[in-house]
């Protein structure tokens, strides 16, 4: 796992998404992310019928788009923050969205293995204590469950040190994670080369004047013209190289029968729903 060593801030998230919601819905870096997700939840066979668990929901992007590439499925998000909660709800409705703090015991009451496909998407390197995490939501976990994780990899940035990432993590790391959890690893690899590399890189030149730019609310032209010139860029990235710096991995609770990626690695494209 990288980590840079510097002290992180203890997060909030209500303040977070109160500051971060507009930004982390228009930028491209998350929007790609949500298409893996939803490229590897098609891969393993999730269909309209499937029960979705959002593990970290945040404002609930992810789960709007579950909902419009799975519509018939059930969804359901698990968030700290009341107010990532709030807005999720408005942005989906007919989901359940429930605040929970997985980092403390909880009843999961109705839900309780409840989910067939889990996603937790950039939630792990936030915490001190990921397998915590893990442990605790497996409660939600139905025999069998797939989970879909995806992490940051390479080097973090001044902007990823300022809303609280605690590490970076390799596949071989994420798999060690899962497993030590108690999943069956089916798949850890990398995404994003070449052009989610290059964006990140873009974002680690910035420094902290991203920070500023973010906590001001502004965003200079040219910053738009470059995440409009890297959203159709995205779709060229491969997944499975060595050399990507997103990482992402397909785990199974006990009890599944292992389904492949119906299209196996290669170009990420990912049609619109």
């Amino acid at each position: 796992m990288t980590d840079s060593h510097a002290p992180v801030a203890p997060d909030d998230w209500d303040q977070h998404w109160h500051d971060q919601a507009e930004v982390a819905e228009r930028n491209p870096a998350q929007r790609y992310r949500r298409e893996i997700v939803c490229k590897l939840l098609r891969g393993y066979s999730c269909s309209g019928g499937s029960r979705i668990l959002d593990i970290g929901c945040g404002q609930g992007d992810l789960a709007r788009d579950l909902r419009r590439t799975f519509p018939q499925s059930e969804i359901a998000g698990l968030e700290l923050s009341a107010t990532g909660i709030e807005v999720s709800s408005q942005k989906v409705p007919g989901a359940r969205f429930l605040q929970r703090n997985l980092l403390k015991p909880g009843d999961p009451g109705p839900l309780a293995g409840w989910a067939q496909f889990a996603v937790c998407a950039e939630v792990l390197e936030h915490l001190d204590d990921p397998a915590l995490l893990l442990k605790n939501a497996s409660e939600y976990l139905a025999p069998g469950c797939l989970l879909i994780v995806t992490v940051p990899g390479g080097p973090q940035s001044e902007f990823d040190r300022h809303i609280g990432h605690r590490r970076h993590f390799t596949p071989a790391q994420l798999r060690a994670l899962l497993e030590a959890s108690g999943f069956e690893v089916e798949l850890a690899t990398t995404a994003g080369f070449p052009f989610f590399n290059l964006y990140r890189m873009v974002v680690i030149s910035r420094g902290k004047r991203l920070i500023a730019d973010v906590q001001s609310g502004s965003q200079n032209p040219l910053a738009r013209a470059v995440m409009a010139l890297f959203r159709p860029l995205f779709s060229m990235n491969v997944l499975g190289t060595p050399w990507g710096w997103q990482t992402v991995a397909a785990a199974s609770w006990p009890g599944r029968v292992s389904k492949p990626l119906a299209n196996g690695r290669g170009s990420e494209s990912v049609s619109e729903p």
